[in-house]
């Protein structure tokens, strides 16, 4: 009797058991088993979602979501902490890749750190016709002088050599590259300078619009080497979580190139690309529009005002501290910008400009509102935003203009920004907490290669002010620190608003793009200085694994 009425009442519970089986929807993947930062409109935490198609389909505990979904892929995230996959706002990422065969100047010590890394480049490239590197600051180096083409020339007599300062607004050659593209002393420049020493003879020192001079006879890489190139750059990217980026500065021929990588599949980076103003593009893309692809998005102007900091060639209402007769300048004429300006708000596309110095944000600011006439959401940016004066300052939130902002600029700078700038002047540079409560948001990026690739940097350097030893124990000018909340919005959904992507991607909510990050450390939590040294574990672009930490 027992065994007939246990029978029974399996055949009465199998149609609830189907059903159930059945209701649950398809999906191809959920993860569980999380701390997941969503980043949405309440910063609310869960611990799993569904991914179908590409995008996230449903967000909860871990209960609902495979309660209500099954799924070809199940991934068990072991406790670890998931955050919306990082966009760097602000970078360089095609010229990062084809810099990735030059020396690599970053962190030399010395001028003779520098031409002994030259001459292990030469070895090891001797058939290359140029020899390139990136990377020097001469304010690392013992006296902070800036070098001269001298030993470039005894060491290096047939070669041409092209070396660029870290934040790409000066470069050193030598004499053969200086012939081989017709500079000398008399060769006429505006918006830059062709430094001439004692007796008239050229240093090899460019600053800003003389740098072309030279770097635009430097040959172009042909299209299997981009290829390389900007794939070894993605698995870089990859490898420290990023998933989207802003590339500033492209002609159509290098958007074209990625494009067809990502419609082939082997570019899976999305990316944002802000046009150089030639007018060639402005002829091109004013006339058929923005582009709008869940890949990619063409919908801004990148436009140079000045120079940078550590070259003085940012333009400032006074004079630099340690050169009273120099105010750095603009790259084209005032009347240049407001032109091109009134021709960008009179499209769709926005316009971004790179302002380093307090004059050169003033007048970038002021043309924005003039052309902007009280349009408030078309979301045009300052590129840096490095020093604004107190009185600029509420200008942001006045004409609606998205401040673009690099945190380890903050730190890599703190220790000279002081001699350029004066005690005054510095406290109101690198002010990206003032500069968010203007506009409500900052977008954050590195400006790689100036800086490193790795966004948590940027995160630590936001939060902390901190370099990466941890230096100054208690931060530089913490007054202007990031909430951590804020930090990791500035690199998640408010980079993606600075794009117009905000409705597609930057969050882990229903409907967006399943790009995410899997790390082994609290973001929100941790102690300050375990912010640099947290570990991507896995990065997924629209649901899809495209990288995973070695064991």
């Amino acid at each position: 009797m027992i065994l007939f009425r246990l029978r029974l009442l399996a055949l009465l519970l199998l149609p609830v058991l189907l059903n159930s089986c059945q209701s649950r929807s398809a999906a191809d993947l959920i993860v569980y088993n999380a701390t997941v930062y969503t980043v949405d409109s309440t910063f609310s935490k869960a611990q799993a979602f569904a991914v179908q198609n590409g995008r996230f389909v449903a967000v909860g505990t871990a209960e609902e979501i495979r309660g209500r979904y099954q799924a070809k892929q199940e991934v068990d995230a072991q406790g670890q902490f998931i955050y919306p996959g990082f966009y760097d706002a602000h970078c360089h990422f095609y010229r990062y890749a084809l810099g990735l065969r030059d020396a690599n100047l970053v962190g030399t010590g010395s001028w003779q750190e520098v031409v002994r890394k030259l001459q292990e480049q030469r070895r090891q490239y001797p058939q290359a016709a140029w020899l390139t590197g990136r990377g020097w600051d001469q304010n690392d180096w013992p006296g902070k002088q800036f070098p001269t083409k001298d030993t470039l020339d005894a060491l290096f007599p047939n070669i041409p050599v092209f070396i660029i300062r870290v934040d790409g607004h000066a470069a050193l050659v030598n004499q053969k590259a200086l012939d081989l593209a017709g500079v000398t002393a008399r060769t006429p420049i505006s918006g830059g300078t062709i430094t001439v020493g004692a007796g008239g003879r050229l240093t090899g020192l460019l600053v800003d619009n003389a740098v072309k001079l030279v770097s635009s006879k430097i040959p172009a890489a042909t299209p299997a080497e981009a290829e390389a190139a900007l794939l070894e750059a993605q698995q870089n990217c990859l490898a420290v979580g990023l998933t989207s980026l802003a590339d500033a500065g492209l002609d159509k021929s290098d958007i074209d190139q990625m494009q067809a990588l990502q419609k082939t599949g082997k570019l899976k980076l999305r990316l944002y690309a802000m046009l150089n103003p030639t007018k060639a593009n402005r002829d091109f893309y004013l006339k058929n529009g923005p582009v709008f692809t869940d890949q990619l998005t063409v919908n801004s102007f990148k436009v140079y005002a000045d120079g940078a900091l550590g070259s003085r060639g940012a333009c400032l209402v006074h004079p630099y501290s340690d050169r009273p007769k120099e105010t750095g300048f603009l790259l084209s004429t005032e009347k240049e910008f407001r032109a091109l300006a009134q021709e960008i708000a009179a499209s769709k596309f926005q316009m971004n400009t790179h302002a380093i110095g307090d004059s050169a944000n003033r007048i970038i600011l002021n043309i924005y509102g003039e052309a902007l006439q009280g349009q408030q959401d078309r979301r045009w940016r300052i590129e840096h935003a490095q020093v604004v004066t107190p009185a600029d300052m509420p200008k942001f939130g006045q004409f609606g203009i998205v401040p673009s902002v690099q945190p380890t600029h903050a730190t890599s700078d703190m220790y000279w920004a002081g001699e350029r700038l004066g005690a005054d002047r510095l406290k109101t540079a690198y002010a990206y907490e003032a500069l968010r409560k203007q506009y409500g948001q900052v977008a954050i990026g590195s400006d790689f290669p100036v800086e490193d690739i790795n966004p948590l940097f940027g995160y630590h350097s936001a939060v902390a002010r901190q370099d990466a030893k941890n230096y100054p124990s208690g931060g530089f000018q913490m007054e202007n620190a990031l909430s951590r909340p804020n930090a990791l919005r500035g690199m998640t959904t408010w980079a993606a608003h600075a794009a117009f992507e905000d409705k597609q991607k930057g969050s882990i909510r229903p409907g967006m793009a399943a790009d995410f990050v899997v790390l082994n450390t609290d973001l929100l939590e941790a102690p300050k200085e375990e912010l640099r040294t947290a570990k991507v574990q896995q990065t997924w672009i629209a649901g899809e694994r495209v990288f995973s930490a070695k064991p």
